[in-house]
């Protein structure tokens, strides 16, 4: 039990060997928290769990420092079982405690762990007290889940947001000024980008009505990561700004090839992007990290995405990047497409039709290659890139 505040304590988990997580589809290089919050006050009380492989070491350590019985109730700000998992086991010891959610969130609650407990759903400004201090409720729906809601302690000005403004991100620090904010802001971002960007027109209008609510906030404290304590607005200022188009002037080229016949077009179409001052990051789809490359693909303006036809299609880390592109609607963001191919050539009209229906905008005929890419076709791409930049420019 670390006290953040006056009788508010962080009682979570520090994983430092996760590597993915969202089953497979998210890498965690810098590990992850699970971040859980106990409020002594007349009444106590327990602001989510933690996740379910480590219920036991959390309801011990409850019970060894305040006794579980003491827990009046239990607030669950989201039912993804990173959050939610140590419920059950909680529950089996402290069955009768209220539990406080959305609506949404009971019946979330009820489709995981199939029990009918004492649940109290909430709206935005319902609240609890405790004697000191209250719990006032604020829905969040679909940031990123249905069910989502944030805790706001009232007396002690400190948010408790779930996972909104959170990090994949484990230090022995706590606080957003003590670690090193390279790091923080990467995974922050890396976090947006990968979560988020669906429901960018949500978050726009969640942190417009925070702000409205005039609400003194001395501490936003999230449910994965840093707490932020030094100037903690800032994480929602970054919000708004990625929800709104948000750019670096960069292009992005992804690309798999068999041969290196396409990982010879994408770099010569980075040096004409090059040649008219348009940074470019490649990044092979065979050996790249897609939640990495989902990243850098919200960090730039332009996504250019090429394969080698294979069995008149494209291969199949092209083919897993372009449904998830798709799936995050990313907005404001053009591209192209290329390929080599041996006899059919099919995948650039493939990649282009697949970011067309994306949602990016395509501002260059697809290029194409057979066999392997001679000098003056690698000046045909280097112009291709050329092109594209004075295109974004």
């Amino acid at each position: 039990m670390l006290e953040i505040k006056k009788n508010i304590y962080w009682v979570g988990v520090r994983d430092w060997e996760l590597k993915r997580f969202h089953g497979e589809e998210f890498s965690t290089h810098r590990g992850s928290t699970y971040n859980s919050y106990l409020i002594r006050d007349k009444k106590i009380a327990l602001v989510d769990t933690v996740w379910t492989p480590f219920h036991e070491e959390f309801a011990e350590e409850l019970d060894r420092e305040i006794g579980l019985e003491n827990i009046s109730l239990i607030v669950i700000n989201h039912t993804e079982q990173d959050h939610a998992g140590s419920l059950l086991y909680l529950m089996e010891k402290i069955p009768d405690t209220p539990i406080y959610c959305t609506r949404n969130g009971a019946a979330m609650i009820k489709g995981h762990f199939h029990k009918d407990w004492n649940f109290n759903a909430v709206k935005t400004g319902d609240s609890v007290d405790l004697g000191e201090y209250k719990l006032v409720f604020v829905e969040m729906p679909l940031l990123h889940w249905p069910d989502s809601m944030a805790t706001y302690v009232a007396g002690a000005n400190v948010l408790l947001s779930n996972d909104a403004f959170g990090q994949h991100y484990v230090s022995s620090s706590l606080y957003n000024d003590q670690v090193d904010q390279g790091e923080l802001f990467q995974e922050a971002i890396k976090y947006f980008a990968n979560i988020l960007t669906p429901f960018s027109d949500l978050v726009k209008k969640k942190t417009a009505e925070i702000k409205s609510l005039n609400l003194p906030i001395d501490m936003i404290a999230p449910s994965h990561g840093i707490i932020w304590r030094d100037n903690p607005l800032q994480i929602v200022e970054k919000y708004e700004q990625w929800a709104s188009g948000y750019h670096e002037g960069t292009v992005a080229i992804l690309y798999d090839t068999m041969w290196g016949a396409t990982r010879k077009m994408a770099l010569a179409i980075a040096r004409g992007l090059e040649n008219k001052g348009v940074g470019a990051k490649l990044f092979n789809l065979g050996k790249s990290d897609k939640a990495d490359v989902v990243t850098e693909v919200f960090k730039a303006r332009g996504v250019i995405v090429g394969s080698s036809t294979i069995n008149r299609s494209v291969l199949s880390n092209t083919a897993a990047i372009l449904e998830v592109i798709k799936g995050l609607k990313f907005k404001g963001k053009v591209g192209a497409a290329f390929g080599s191919y041996g006899w059919s050539g099919e995948s650039p009209k493939i990649i282009q039709d697949r970011l067309a229906e994306a949602g990016i905008e395509i501002i260059a005929e697809p290029l194409k290659m057979k066999w392997d890419p001679a000098p003056e076709n690698l000046k045909e791409c280097e112009a291709f890139g050329e092109a594209f930049a004075d295109k974004i420019r």
